[in-house]
């Protein structure tokens, strides 16, 4: 699902320093407004659907700042909402790969022909996509907004994006409170063979002053 809106109107908000959105390196993390499911346990509600109610970031003050800072950060992440639904991501992110610092884009992996698109244009460095839990419950976890049979269609191409883009796609499940064990179990096994599975705790969904 994709819109007119520019990408850098959707920029709305930033973590200057973040030591866990990119596992092993110092990163700012940019914030995209706006997304095309529902979840009920969003991490960043405000943002993924009353982004306009947030202060927009402007490309010149932003791109200043990365490169600024550029000797002290690793990497750039772009996390959202989420960021494939933006009219112009090759766009954001070829600005992003201006500063000179790596990039690294976060998914919900409902749509693998952009991030096929933008792997295979060198624009990012790695993709990590969520799996929400077993295919079952991806419309119970999605707000019904994501079938089982298209969730498992859409992350088995996001799958063949990890084996042909050995080290760059990784894959992670949040333990969301309506997950038991067992979910998480079925979970993992249906993970292909050699593709693992990182499990991150939950966390209570943050507020919008968390992102200025």
């Amino acid at each position: 699902m994709t819109d007119t809106i520019p990408s850098w109107e959707r920029v709305r908000g930033m973590v200057p320093v973040s030591l866990c959105d990119w596992p092993g390196k110092i990163t700012c993390v940019l914030f995209a407004g706006g997304c095309n499911l529902r979840c009920p346990t969003c991490h960043n509600a405000s943002l993924a659907w009353k982004w306009t109610s947030l202060p927009n970031l402007t490309r010149e003050v932003v791109l200043a700042d990365l490169r600024r800072r550029k000797r002290w950060l690793d990497g750039i992440t772009l996390s959202g909402g989420e960021p494939t639904c933006l009219t112009g991501l090759d766009d954001l992110l070829a600005d992003l790969a201006s500063t000179g610092l790596p990039v690294k884009l976060d998914s919900n992996g409902s749509a693998p022909d952009v991030l096929a698109r933008v792997l295979e244009a060198g624009l990012v460095q790695s993709v990590a996509v969520d799996v929400k839990g077993p295919w079952s419950m991806y419309p119970e976890l999605t707000g019904q907004t994501l079938a089982a049979d298209a969730a498992r269609d859409a992350l088995g191409e996001v799958f063949g994006l990890a084996r042909a883009y050995p080290g760059r796609v990784y894959f992670r499940c949040t333990k969301v409170p309506c997950l038991t064990p067992e979910d998480l179990e079925t979970t993992r096994a249906q993970m292909p063979q050699g593709l693992p599975l990182h499990f991150q705790e939950f966390v209570h969904p943050r507020s919008s002053d968390d992102f200025s």
